[in-house]
């Protein structure tokens, strides 16, 4: 639907530890709902009893959104005191209810849960490494590789977060991980933090987590960011941090920022919302154009255009009306359905833009199908003119760390000039932000912008 036209990130990842005994199945689910924005494809959660049986391990998983996946009285049935839960949108190993999250397996030591997000672009080679060692096994995924590198890792370990540690010096790729024992939870982001992964606490609780909304979503507070490369192991005595696989260079997913992460978010101490901001002036900023209002696509494009009209000082503008309950976008794959949809998802507030000159917001042009339908809507609508601006750099390249960036030739940048871009969308104007203003949303911050300029971390 819209957001087939929209980048999207590979899955969210939530994980608690209440040590004083408490239920936790409600807290996952209701940290799931806060992170839905990350993955609409397929949720799950698997809890156990710090108390219980070593190896009692309940898991619940399907396809489809929090509240279709645990739509019943699941939760009661779904017991303990420590779990792990997920969302997902996948990028490798297909939409399917085998790929979906938590992986819970039983091996000679124990048992574990796994809940994953990003790609480990080495996820090949270790698979051939562990058939290599006679492990006996499919994998569809690189979660499921990863998974059973760590079970490979326990079985000669004398802990789960040293086998955690043994597993992670293998692996290259963007990744946020968060792993639960009968008796532990172990959470672990790769070494350049190109995926987020936070701490939080609730009185007697830890959580992990993909965004600091999701904390705040289970009455928790934000204590601070995983640093790339630390691994926390979070056991009933409280926190142990692990830093020998942090590393000097680092890279933050820029489109964290841009897009993904809720704008009530903060991530590496960057405010999602306040960056945004600054994307929008910082696009006012490039040059001056005569308009009359300034609108945003809902929903990742307003903050961008609240920015551009604080700078340009042209009134800022709600010209859009969002159905929030259009079915999810996955079951549109084709063109001209997704070209359909946009007028389900979007309609014009036709008083609004009569007769007017419009900036228009979004974060981003993949195909172009979208933007070029939201600005024939505009026109039927009667808007006299319509200027684009994108709070990010033309995509041009691939990503390779859990974002379904596609390839080249699906990419409308890579394959026209902006000047062709703003004819084929039908648009006035079209201005891209540049990728020196990524310092004015994020500051110093480093971040990871191969999608952008083919500077890709890891290699």
């Amino acid at each position: 639907m819209y957001e087939s036209d929209k980048l999207h990130e590979e899955c969210g990842v939530f994980g608690i530890y209440e040590r004083a005994g408490k239920q936790v199945a409600r807290d996952i689910y209701f940290g799931l709902t806060a992170l839905q924005h990350r993955g609409q494809e397929s949720a799950g959660m698997s809890v156990s009893d710090t108390e219980g049986e070593m190896g009692n391990i309940c898991t619940h998983k399907g396809m489809g959104l929090v509240n279709e996946v645990f739509s019943g009285d699941e939760l009661s049935h779904i017991t303990g005191n420590i779990g792990v839960g997920h969302v997902r949108y996948s990028t490798t190993g297909g939409s399917t209810a085998v790929n979906a999250q938590p992986i819970a397996m039983n091996y000679i030591k124990g048992s574990l849960a796994l809940v994953h997000n990003g790609n480990i672009v080495n996820a090949d080679e270790l698979k051939t490494q562990q058939m290599y060692r006679g492990q006996a096994h499919y994998t569809t995924s690189d979660s499921e590789v990863l998974a059973y590198e760590i079970v490979s890792e326990r079985v000669k370990s004398s802990s789960i977060e040293e086998a955690v540690k043994n597993a992670a010096s293998k692996l290259k790729g963007g990744y946020a991980c968060i792993i639960m024992s009968p008796r532990k939870l172990v959470g672990i982001r790769d070494p350049f933090g190109i995926k987020p992964l936070v701490l939080g606490k609730r009185d007697d609780a830890y959580i992990l987590a993909s965004e600091s909304s999701a904390i705040l979503a289970v009455g928790g507070e934000l204590i601070r960011d995983i640093k790339p490369g630390e691994i926390i192991t979070i056991t009933g005595d409280g926190i142990i941090s692990d830093e020998s696989l942090c590393g000097k260079a680092h890279a933050h997913c820029i489109f964290e920022y841009i897009y993904f992460a809720r704008n009530d978010s903060v991530i590496d101490g960057i405010e999602v919302h306040e960056a945004r901001f600054k994307a929008g002036e910082a696009l006012a900023r490039q040059s001056k154009t005569d308009a009359d209002i300034v609108v945003g696509v809902p929903d990742s494009g307003l903050v961008a255009a609240e920015g551009y009209a604080a700078q340009s000082g042209i009134p800022f503008a709600l010209a859009f009306h969002k159905n929030s309950y259009i079915g999810r976008s996955f079951i549109k794959p084709t063109d001209e359905e997704r070209k359909n949809a946009v007028n389900m998802k979007l309609s014009i507030l036709k008083s609004v833009v009569k007769g007017k000159r419009i900036i228009l917001i979004d974060d981003s042009i993949v195909r172009g199908t979208t933007m070029r339908k939201i600005i024939e809507m505009l026109r039927k609508a009667g808007a006299k003119e319509v200027h684009v601006r994108i709070s990010s750099p033309p995509f041009l390249y691939p990503c390779f760390y859990g974002t379904d960036v596609p390839s080249s030739k699906q990419l409308i940048a890579s394959e026209h000039s902006s000047d062709e871009i703003c004819r084929n969308i039908g648009a006035d104007s079209l201005i891209y932000l540049k990728i020196e203003d990524f310092k004015t949303m994020v500051g110093n911050l480093p971040v990871c912008s191969a999608c952008f300029d083919n500077n890709y971390p890891v290699k």
